[in-house]
This record gives structure tokens, C-alpha cells and sequence, in this order.
């Protein structure tokens, strides 16, 4: 008897990885700003909003194979700040029990989304409803786990992504905010005269992880791409761009019924837009290429969708969440100087002769030196799923640092997730740094420029744990 009961105990846990099952959910929530005027706030000037174009989502998946439960969540916003997500993330555990430190949330970056403070009444109410909707998809989605499969593939969409940063030909550069000059520029014109070459590549893939039911029904699309916004919305009305209409239009291709929700993503793009540098494309009505693109990602995610050999059930979930300690930049005592020389301009011819955003970006220096605090936390997650891996970053990453991943990364599929769980700004490599550019100016980026070489070295480790673990 007794080397019968030893013989069930050795063969038990064989049977329950034979039988163990992965559940999952998904939840769409609207978000959609209902009170106008609403500043939208990507830019440098005010830019209100009277009507919203399009609805705004908190789009959630929750994952559970029967140990480790995950959320990966997807907002329509420019970037909410991790004091923000965490509001929402201790509101959603509260009601399902899973742990905040098992949940994904990442912003889209619409540059013509509301903006998340609470420095009006208006304003307040609004930043309640993002917080509370976030929270709902969670619960929704935790509330509707089934069986299900999933699966996840990648297909190239090439002929949307462009680097916007660019080498210039001879006396073509002009002077940035500090009155110096850069080697590249970014969004330089469509001009051929002026344009040398491009600063950087490009990640042309849609990377998708798909969701079935035990019926093999459609039950969620999880897709990612290395694209800023597209921009194009009707003037003074808000939208969730071509992420939203990316999420409206992928149901269609995948036969996907009223409960079905996709989500897309926003990938490495810290220097990735949709502008096409050296050609003429010709006009577009307000809208019509968010719609494009958005139209076109739904095809690619269609093309990576039908490479799914095989959804599968008996996937084991893992997830790893870091807290890495990086060091504010700090401006020198000259350029501190400087830059309240150029606050003190006040003349408004003086005024008109300095470089473009120059006033801007002074204050950003003194602010940077007047900053109390020497340091901030930043998270790290790293997600598996079967063979697949979701790297997320709190930054508008540089395209270099997504590939990067990739080309090392232990697992046969990789996705990296920018603008998750915060947004600290641009994150651009130490080679891009020594170029300049946007993207590389003090007030744009925040942290240490060794930062990309700091976070890769830690999601690397973090894939291995995940890879051992296992």
C-alpha cells in the first residue's frame, strides 16, 4: 500500500503539468473625456480640446495558468506617471487579489489624449475616471478568466516607421535651444536638399500575442509596434490615434464578436515616427492616416495572427518586476548660466532672435538644477508566456534598445513595451547621446546617459531568472 501512495506522489505533479490549464480575460472600459475644454498635452503650448473624435479605452488581458496570475493593461493617454498606475493597480488588486507587482500598465502616447493631472476641478473629475477605468478593465477582465490558449508570432510592417533623427547636409543644422549645434535633427523636413541620412534603424515588426477559448474563438489581440503616434486628428478635438483605431478595426480580421478586445502597444519608437522623410506623400483629410496606418497594422497583426502554428493551454506564466535607482542629469554651473541669461531676454525683438525653444528648454535647466531630489526609482518587469517574453520600460525608448533586446534576448519571441508602468522621459543610447538631438536635451531626458545600458543589462538577467525558473 504504502509503495502505492509513494508511486501516486511521484506521478501527481507529472499529471497536474499534463493537465494544467491556462485562463484568460480580457475587458475594454471607456475612458472617453465627457467635459470640454480639456487641455490636450502633447506639445509646448496650450492645445484645448472641445470634442473627442474617437472613444479612449483602458484595454485589459489577465493571464492565469493556475499559479502565477499577470495583467497586461494598454491606456489611451500620452503617458501617465507611475504614481498615477499605482493608484489604479491598488484599486484592482484590492478586488481580485493579485499583486500590483504582477501588473502591466502601459500609456499608448495619443499626442492628442487629455492630460492626467489635477490641477482644476475638471480636470480632477477626469484623472478619477482614468484611474477608476484602469482599475475596472483589470477586474473585468480578472472577472471573465476562462479556459483559453494562447499563441504569439511577429510579421514585418516596413513602409510605416521612419527615423526621425538625421544627419544634415553641410550648413543645413541649425542651432538648438542652447545656441549650439547638434550633429542630427530630429523630424528635419521632407526636403532632399537638406536631408544626409538617417541617425538610427527602425524595428519594422507587429509582435502579437493571440487568445482563443477552449473553441478556438478569438477572445483577445495583444499586438505591439515600434510607432509614435500618427498624429492628423481633426483640429481641436482629442483621439486615441491609430491605436484606437487600430482596436476598432482588428475584431473584423479575426472574426472577433462584441467581447472581443484588441490593444495595441506602443513599442521602442523614442525615435520612430510616420513621416517620410525625402518624399512628398501627398495630402490627407483630418483622421485619414491614423486610419491607414491603423488599417494596416490590422492586416500585418492579421498575417502574424495566421503564422500561430499552434494556441496552446499548458503555458507556464512567470513575472519579475525590478526597482533600478538611476541618477538625475545635472547641469553645470555655465549651463545654468546660460539659461537664465536667456529667461532674463525680455525685449521682444531680443526674444524673437533666439533659437527655437529656447526660453523652454532654460527653464527646463534651471528646474533641472533647482531639482531637490538626486535620483529616482524606476520599474523593470519582465513577463513570460510560454516562449515569449514582454519586457516592459517607463520610457519613450530608442528604437537600438528594443532590437538590442531582441538579438539577446534567451526566449525564441520577444516583445518590449515602452511608457510601461511610467514616463521618465526619453531613453536614448550613450551613441545617441553623443549626436544630440531632441530627444537627448536636458529636460527631455531626465536620467544618467548610461541609463539604456543600465536597464538592458537588468532585463537580461531578468529573462534568465524567468528562463531557469522554469
Amino acid at each position: 500500500m504504502k509503495s502505492v501512495v509513494y508511486a501516486l506522489l511521484l506521478v501527481a505533479p507529472a499529471l497536474f503539468a499534463q493537465n494544467k490549464t491556462l485562463r484568460a480575460g480580457a475587458a475594454a472600459v471607456d475612458i472617453t473625456p465627457t467635459e470640454f475644454p480639456m487641455n490636450m498635452p502633447g506639445g509646448f503650448s496650450a492645445n484645448p480640446a472641445t470634442k473627442a473624435h474617437d472613444p479612449f479605452h483602458a484595454r485589459a488581458l489577465v493571464l492565469d495558468d493556475g499559479k502565477t496570475t499577470v495583467a497586461l493593461v494598454v491606456v489611451d493617454v500620452l503617458g501617465a506617471g507611475p504614481d498615477v498606475l499605482n493608484e489604479a493597480k491598488a484599486i484592482a488588486a484590492a478586488k481580485t487579489g493579485m499583486a500590483v507587482d504582477k501588473m502591466l500598465i502601459s500609456s499608448t502616447h495619443t499626442h492628442s489624449g487629455p492630460s492626467v493631472n489635477t490641477r482644476s476641478e475638471l480636470a480632477a473629475r477626469y484623472y478619477k475616471r482614468f484611474v477608476e477605468g484602469i482599475a475596472e478593465s483589470i477586474i473585468k477582465a480578472h472577472g471573465a478568466l476562462r479556459p483559453a490558449t494562447v499563441g504569439a508570432a511577429a510579421h514585418p510592417l516596413p513602409d510605416e516607421v521612419f527615423n526621425r533623427r538625421w544627419y544634415l547636409k553641410p550648413g543645413k543644422m541649425p542651432l538648438n535651444p542652447f545656441g549650439r549645434m547638434d550633429k542630427v535633427k530630429m523630424n528635419p523636413g521632407t526636403d532632399p536638399n537638406t536631408l544626409d541620412r538617417p541617425a538610427g534603424p527602425t524595428d519594422p515588426d507587429i509582435t502579437i500575442i493571440s487568445v482563443q477559448d477552449s473553441k478556438r474563438k478569438s477572445l483577445a489581440v495583444y499586438a505591439n509596434y515600434s510607432l509614435h503616434y500618427v498624429g492628423g486628428a481633426p483640429e481641436g478635438e482629442m483621439s486615441a490615434d491609430y491605436f484606437g483605431e487600430f482596436a476598432r478595426v482588428m475584431p473584423s480580421r479575426v472574426r472577433g464578436d462584441e467581447n472581443f478586445v484588441a490593444m495595441m502597444s506602443n513599442g521602442t519608437s523614442g525615435d520612430i515616427n510616420n513621416i517620410p522623410f525625402g518624399v512628398t506623400r501627398p495630402p490627407r483629410e483630418p483622421f485619414e492616416q491614423i486610419r491607414i496606418v491603423a488599417q494596416k497594422a490590422a492586416d500585418t497583426a492579421w498575417f502574424a495572427h495566421r503564422k500561430i502554428e499552434k494556441h496552446r493551454g499548458d503555458v507556464t506564466l512567470g513575472m519579475l518586476q525590478r526597482e533600478i535607482t538611476l541618477k538625475y542629469r545635472r547641469p553645470s554651473e555655465q549651463e545654468v548660466a546660460e539659461a537664465k541669461a536667456v529667461l532674463a531676454v525680455k525685449d521682444k525683438e531680443a526674444v524673437e532672435k533666439l533659437p527655437r525653444l529656447a526660453k523652454n528648454y532654460a527653464g527646463s535647466v534651471v528646474a533641472a538644477a533647482e531639482r531637490k531630489e538626486e535620483t529616482v526609482t524606476v520599474q523593470l518587469q519582465a513577463i513570460r508566456i510560454g516562449d515569449l517574453v514582454v519586457c516592459g520600460i517607463p520610457f519613450e525608448t530608442f528604437v537600438e534598445i528594443g532590437l538590442d533586446l531582441k538579438k539577446r534576448s534567451l526566449f525564441p519571441q520577444t516583445m518590449v513595451v515602452g511608457l510601461a508602468n511610467g514616463r521618465h522621459g526619453y531613453l536614448p543610447t550613450p551613441e545617441q547621446h553623443k549626436l544630440g538631438g531632441y530627444e537627448t536635451w536636458l529636460g527631455t531626458n531626465q536620467v544618467q546617459e548610461d541609463t539604456s545600458v543600465i536597464l538592458t543589462n537588468n532585463l537580461l538577467e531578468m529573462m534568465a531568472e524567468l528562463k531557469k525558473n522554469l
